[in-house]
């Protein structure tokens, strides 16, 4: 019966929170950013499938019971290679080298993604290299405000050892708030670019959305991004539904040597904002890029799949369709200038009801006729 109350209790809370954002948002001062495709909106009648998906989903692993494997990294370590190269240090935290500089992306260090420390999704893994230890950084993207790409404790330890930081429209507000010299932001608007001493990023549409609080709904721009040096190039989805938008992407900047594209904390209910692994895959073919480095996954909690679902749906997907899909452990160097397909490091962690499930040639229904979605698309 407790729980019962918590749940209803919560309930209310969540469509009392909906309410006063969408109602708050609109009094404000300032035209909202909306999407190119899509306009999201998280209604009070979405509000119920959601709350019931909740309370009726059946998980066998929400997170990791074993420790999560990683691959420490120290300066030392890493100024043993001038290769361009990426490090996945969690979620969609990513340490980049291009042409002997770094560039980082989205960095969340802190234990929670969540306004306080005390309560929200935590960490399944520590991050295999400390800011303390980071080398001096050349750039800093942020795709978008939320707090699993925004961490406002990393940005104030960041400030004095990143040269530039790069946001979309707006998001550079809240890093001049937590201490971060105006001089050292850009902000950009889709299809605009900055060039830093021969590095060039690019801000690209993405279908999302931003808020960090009741008052401040779709007030920051959202973006994906185009990571460009010397010799290589790189996509990021950031936080994105599948949209036109990739195609787009693809045809202006293509080929890529490697996409980081958002695969995890997904559900059909908000597949406008968050891709099913299908659609990641079809985003990766769109944008043309030669490997593919799943993120958003492994590190939290933020949806209604089992942890290393993202993983083994992709994998899966990949095989079949011939993309070269790298999934390294977090702190593994990838290197750019010939990407190799990574083992699958999570399987050994998976209960063996869903090792089995995953053998070849075993799918659900639901995954066949997804796949024949992308299939079709081709």
């Amino acid at each position: 019966m407790k729980i019962l109350a918590g749940v209803i209790v919560g309930f209310v809370l969540l469509v009392a929170f909906v309410w006063l954002t969408k109602t708050w948002s609109t009094a404000n001062k300032g035209k909202p950013f909306t999407n190119s495709e899509k306009a999201y909106q998280a209604g009070l009648s979405s509000l119920w499938p959601i709350a019931k998906a909740y309370w009726n989903t059946q998980r066998q692993a929400p997170a990791p019971v074993d420790a999560v494997p990683l691959m420490t990294l120290t300066q030392d370590i890493l100024a043993q290679t001038q290769d361009d190269a990426i490090y996945r240090l969690g979620h969609s935290t990513i340490l980049m080298r291009l042409d002997g500089e770094y560039v980082l992306i989205d960095p969340v260090f802190s234990e929670r993604a969540s306004p306080v420390q005390w309560a929200g999704p935590k960490r399944f893994h520590e991050s295999p290299i400390s800011i303390a230890d980071l080398p001096a950084i050349k750039a800093v993207i942020i795709s978008h405000d939320h707090y699993d790409h925004l961490d406002k404790a990393a940005i104030e330890q960041l400030a004095g050892k990143v040269q530039h930081f790069v946001t979309p429209l707006k998001v550079g507000e809240y890093l001049t708030a937590w201490g971060v010299e105006p001089i050292q932001i850009t902000e950009l608007e889709w299809w605009q670019s900055v060039e830093l001493n021969g590095l060039s990023i690019t801000a690209t549409p993405a279908q999302h959305f931003s808020g960090r609080g009741l008052l401040d709904r779709d007030h920051t721009l959202w973006a994906s991004w185009v990571i460009q040096g010397l010799h290589h190039k790189i996509f990021y989805s950031g936080d994105s539904g599948y949209f036109g938008g990739f195609k787009d992407i693809g045809e202006r900047y293509g080929p890529f040597d490697v996409s980081m594209i958002e695969t995890g904390a997904y559900n059909e209910l908000w597949s406008d904002i968050h891709m099913l692994p299908e659609q990641s895959l079809q985003a990766h073919i769109d944008v043309n890029a030669g490997a593919m480095l799943p993120v958003h996954n492994g590190t939290f909690d933020l949806a209604l799949h089992d942890w290393f679902e993202p993983f083994e749906r992709i994998s899966e997907l990949a095989k079949q369709h011939g993309v070269n899909l790298l999934t390294p452990k977090f702190g593994q160097a990838v290197l750019l200038a010939n990407p190799q397909a990574s083992e699958r490091w999570w399987q050994e962690m998976m209960p063996n009801a869903a090792t089995k499930a995953s053998e070849p040639g075993v799918h659900s229904p639901k995954m066949v006729e997804l796949n024949e979605v992308v299939t079709n698309s081709q």
